[in-house]
């Protein structure tokens, strides 16, 4: 098998353990060692590195009342320039498969998030606009939501297509709500999305879920940036 990233051979040590249960791993090591894996204490509330509880864009977000509809984030990795190749050949660039380098370690890091609650939730994939979709030929977010092992439902629409990368943090923070509900829900939610930038994205499709019967959303991003 070889690496999804560099397309080098992936060598497994044969023991007992990987003789019975062949690894699927599609990452060699080399290349999963420069992924940055949140290590240490974060923030509890957006899982920015941090040496105190609750960091300064949380705190941000609570001079804005009614804003901060986003219970939590558990992000997986920090952004550095070998994840950033790694997103614009997945993502921008249109190589679906090298997604599947993530799939190992969403479903170890859910597993963790998952130990602090007890409730069934259910995942949905942050939505790209029609225009972006096409663009790109899939949803980075509903591939990552499926590598989760919770029910997936799209109950969410963007009914806007505008960039949020070009925005300040004031602006986004600021800008209009781009998401509807297509159906009514009374579940617990987990958001999930590729990048945690500001937080603004997931709290508006937050927003939008709780105004419509959803008791409480979460969610689950590959990288806090």
């Amino acid at each position: 098998m070889k690496c999804l990233s560099c397309h080098s051979n992936i060598t497994t040590e044969v023991t007992w353990r990987t003789f019975f249960y062949p690894t699927s791993m599609k990452i060699c090591k080399l290349c999963n060692h420069l992924l940055p894996v949140i290590s240490g204490s974060r923030c509890l509330r957006c899982s920015r590195r941090s040496d105190v509880p609750k960091c300064i864009d949380c705190l941000q977000w609570e001079k804005f009342p009614g804003k901060d509809t986003l219970k939590c984030n558990y992000s997986i990795y920090q952004y550095n320039e070998f994840m950033q190749d790694i997103i614009t050949k997945w993502k921008y660039r249109g190589d679906y498969e090298l997604g599947y380098i993530f799939k190992n370690a969403c479903r170890t890091h859910f597993r963790k998030m998952m130990q602090t609650t007890a409730k069934t939730h259910l995942a949905i994939p942050i939505p790209l606009s029609v225009e972006r979709q096409v663009e790109r030929g899939f949803n980075q977010a509903e591939m990552l939501a499926q590598f989760l092992p919770i029910p997936k439902a799209a109950y969410l629409q963007r009914v806007t297509s505008e960039k949020q990368a070009k925005k300040t943090r004031s602006e986004r923070m600021e800008s209009a709500n781009p998401f509807r509900l297509k159906k009514p829900i009374n579940k617990p939610v987990i958001l999930v999305d590729d990048i945690y930038t500001t937080g603004t994205t997931l709290r508006h499709a937050a927003k939008v879920l709780i105004e419509h019967g959803c008791p409480e959303v979460i969610s689950f991003t590959l990288i806090r940036s």
